[in-house]
């Protein structure tokens, strides 16, 4: 892991939601507890059990956070891109990470230490309900996830995630996009293996409904897709 020197930009730190509001003051006393980091791809940011000294804020790359057996197999939790934050619900616990931290791509993204967060929250009551605000989205988030593995099918899993790679896209024509990381990923984010992530991607060709070359993704008939029940 790579740590450089240079100058951080308060305008890049403005990205980060919950820091928007604060004064320029305030944010160049954030700018002077933040590190910037490199992470080549596959190497590891952290590990579980870990201490947690502050957050991430992704700037370019990819992130994942998993959990490996003792076995060797891995459970992608959760993707991180860029514009998005990781770590601030276990730095506010003063918690080990349960999970580690994987570059997917190569990756540049932001530290920023605990104790100028705490502070803020001391001193800010409106920065602690918006820090509060991004950590209840995203645990509605996960429980969704938790939602969707349980109760539907893999294919319809996969459906969802092709649905939803999508965005605000027109869903009445044809759609195509590059997957946003590995089909390993995906799988493991899906609770798939590979194997039958690549069943169900040849399945929903032969139905007419997406066409597959490596990374790039065409949806055929979006409509017909989210209707589909295997």
């Amino acid at each position: 892991m790579n740590a450089t020197t240079g100058h951080i930009s308060p305008v890049m730190l403005r990205q980060i939601s919950f820091f928007r509001a604060l004064s320029d003051e305030d944010l160049e006393r954030v700018v002077r507890h933040t590190r910037e980091l490199r992470a080549t791809k596959g190497q590891v940011l952290f590990n579980r059990g870990d201490p947690a000294q502050g957050f991430h804020f992704v700037v370019e790359g990819q992130i994942k956070l998993a959990i490996s057996s003792p076995n060797g197999n891995e459970k992608v939790v959760e993707v991180i891109h860029p514009m998005q934050t990781f770590g601030e619900a276990v730095m506010l616990l003063g918690r080990p990470y349960p999970v580690f931290a994987q570059a997917v791509l190569d990756t540049r993204l932001l530290h920023i230490g605990q104790g100028i967060v705490s502070d803020l929250i001391d001193q800010d009551p409106m920065f602690a309900k918006k820090l509060l605000a991004g950590m209840a989205i995203r645990l509605h988030g996960l429980i969704q996830d938790v939602e969707t593995y349980s109760l539907r099918s893999s294919t319809q899993r996969v459906i969802g995630y092709l649905l939803q790679s999508c965005g605000d896209e027109n869903i009445e024509v044809p759609i195509e996009f590059d997957l946003p990381t590995s089909k390993q990923t995906i799988a493991s984010r899906l609770n798939l293996t590979p194997e039958t992530l690549s069943r169900i991607f040849a399945e929903l060709g032969q139905a007419g409904l997406i066409h597959v070359h490596g990374k790039h993704v065409k949806l055929l008939d979006p409509q017909r897709l989210a209707d589909y029940q295997g």
